[in-house]
């Protein structure tokens, strides 16, 4: 029988000729997979690229067509960019220099042993070259090597040498997602990371985990007698808000510009730790709880639906001059944040605000409170935005040695969205996305990217892992992978006190593997990998294009 038929498996055959159904058994089996814990952890979402590479492995036809993993990929790091654009860039102003030289530096020294393990293993240059991409899980890298080797090879050992990187890319690619997961995993535990009190810590990054509270506070001690609220909070850094304020028995809203007295109650906004330090700089704890007071006051909570108010910091919005209001906090995901003059709202956000009760229907339609209008996903702005990044991917930069560098339909889609996510809106066309509608698009990116990926290396690990040698490639790329994914966790939170939530997303970031990165965000249970990935997503694919060539400087 035609093994291209599938054999004597009609199961195989059908899968073959239905690579729709085969997409959706593989997702179907490996999403639930994914949240089986063991030892306290769980692959999440990357157990879809293990399934995929089990049916791949069956035979060389069951595998997804081309287009389902690229465009799973698009999708996924153009959503990741625009959620991660703001956050990227502070983070590149303060930290990026030194998180792209770790990056950088572990790569080198990588590239360095993969150099003594082709040397003490007696491989192929082709072959170091094909397991050091595959141990990073860069396609870039193993592209550039066969570049390099069209370039530079002899016409009558071509093909042979061109298989030879693809070889080592495919034994080794598997264990390049594997092994830093079980990196990740083991030293979380033995580190006794706790994700939650960092994702408090790095409050600058996005929103706090931590649930708000409100407290009543009587003022006993005396400010400054033209002390405002804002110069207070200014100068002693407090991450807090105010609503009310009860004075000689009358409520008024504690606007910025109001000036605290002794006697006055006044309620706070804040997480239980900001309440607890600043209540005894106020005075103390008030018996009298004027959160639920009924008054001229009401708080709602509203949706921001508005297409006009998102992308804007609040400070532009004017809702105290024009309405009288204050917004108390916001909550994006799972996320809760302290309102600032300099924060921008985004399609979704679930906004508390406090005014005057008559002049909250006309709050409430400037802000637009419609659930129907965030479900939705404004194709005009996401498809210019995402073609945009495709195009960029697809311009060739020359690099040193006649090769050409492009960023892909990975690195593309993640820089411009990066940009669009930052700059949030030009004129009337808003880039961001609602949160419920990112998270949405990128979850199914990230399942078509996983299963096509798996179904379509699977037969090639197997077949050529089989073949003579391909145990030592495979131990030599595990080791590769294994000891840089433990080095640079290691250097970088033991030595340089970088948290491992951002860490972990560097690391997903440094291996360019979206499966790692949705290994990350499953453990910490916050957005800030994140940021780490798309800090140092773009010099780990260059570094890696380049250092690649050095392996095959033996040859060539």
């Amino acid at each position: 029988m035609d093994p291209a038929s599938g054999g004597s498996f009609p199961a195989i055959k059908f899968l073959i000729d239905n690579p729709l159904i085969l997409l959706f058994v593989v997702a179907a089996i490996g999403y639930p997979l994914g949240r089986v814990r063991i030892g306290g952890s769980s692959l999440g979402v990357a157990a879809v690229l293990f399934v995929g590479l089990a049916f791949g492995s069956l035979h060389p036809d069951l595998k997804l067509p081309e287009i389902v993993y690229v465009l799973g990929l698009a999708l996924f790091v153009y959503t990741v960019g625009l959620s991660s654009g703001r956050s990227f860039f502070q983070s590149l102003m303060r930290d990026g220099a030194r998180n792209n030289l770790l990056v950088a530096g572990i790569l080198v020294c990588a590239a360095g042993f993969a150099m003594f393990l082709r040397d003490f293993l007696h491989l192929a240059p082709g072959i170091a070259a094909g397991m050091y991409s595959g141990s990073f899980t860069n396609t870039p890298a193993l592209a550039g090597a066969l570049e390099t080797i069209k370039a530079m090879a002899p016409r009558e050992e071509l093909n042979r040498l061109l298989a030879e990187p693809v070889v080592g890319f495919s034994i080794a690619y598997p264990f390049g997602v594997i092994g830093v997961v079980v990196a990740i995993s083991v030293l979380q535990k033995i580190w006794k990371t706790d994700y939650e009190k960092e994702a408090i810590d790095l409050h600058l990054f996005g929103g706090s985990h931590e649930r708000l509270h409100v407290r009543s506070v009587e003022i006993t001690h005396a400010f400054g007698e033209d002390e405002t609220i804002r110069d207070l909070v200014k100068r002693y850094g407090w991450r807090i808000v105010f609503g009310r304020l009860k004075r000689d028995g009358q409520s008024i809203l504690a606007y910025p510009s109001a000036r605290l007295m002794p006697g006055d109650i006044v309620s706070v906004i804040g997480t239980r730790e900001a309440l607890d330090e600043i209540t005894p700089q106020f005075g103390e704890k008030s018996r009298e709880d004027i959160q639920y007071e009924e008054s001229t006051f009401e708080t709602r909570a509203i949706f921001v639906s508005n297409p006009e108010v998102t992308s804007r910091k609040l400070k532009e919005l004017r809702l105290r001059e024009d309405h009288g209001a204050l917004i108390t906090r916001i909550r994006r995901g799972d996320g809760d944040y302290i309102p600032h003059g300099s924060l921008k709202l985004e399609p979704g956000d679930l906004i508390r605000v406090l005014g005057p009760r008559e002049r909250m229907p006309e709050v409430t339609a400037f802000f637009g409170d419609s659930y129907k209008a965030i479900s939705e996903v404004d194709f005009v702005t996401f498809s210019v935005g995402l073609a945009l990044g495709l195009l960029v991917g697809s311009v060739k930069i020359p690099l040193p040695g006649d090769v050409t560098f492009s960023l892909g339909f990975a690195g593309g889609p993640l820089v411009v969205a990066l940009v669009l996510g930052a700059v949030g809106r030009s004129g009337r066309l808003v880039w961001s996305l609602p949160y419920g509608a990112n998270m949405t698009l990128r979850q199914i990116g990230l399942v078509l990217f996983l299963a096509g990926i798996g179904t379509r290396a699977g037969y090639g690990f197997l077949s050529t892992f089989l073949k003579g040698g391909g145990i030592s490639i495979f131990l030599a790329g595990a080791a590769l992978t294994f000891l840089a994914a433990v080095a640079a966790l290691w250097i970088g939170h033991r030595l340089l006190r970088i948290p491992m939530s951002i860490l972990t997303g560097m690391v997903a970031g440094m291996f360019t593997q979206p499966a790692v990165l949705a290994y990350s965000l499953e453990q910490t249970g916050n957005d800030l990998p994140n940021v780490g990935y798309a800090s140092v997503y773009p010099v780990a694919t260059i570094a890696k294009i380049l250092l690649v060539q050095t392996l095959l400087s033996a040859t060539l």
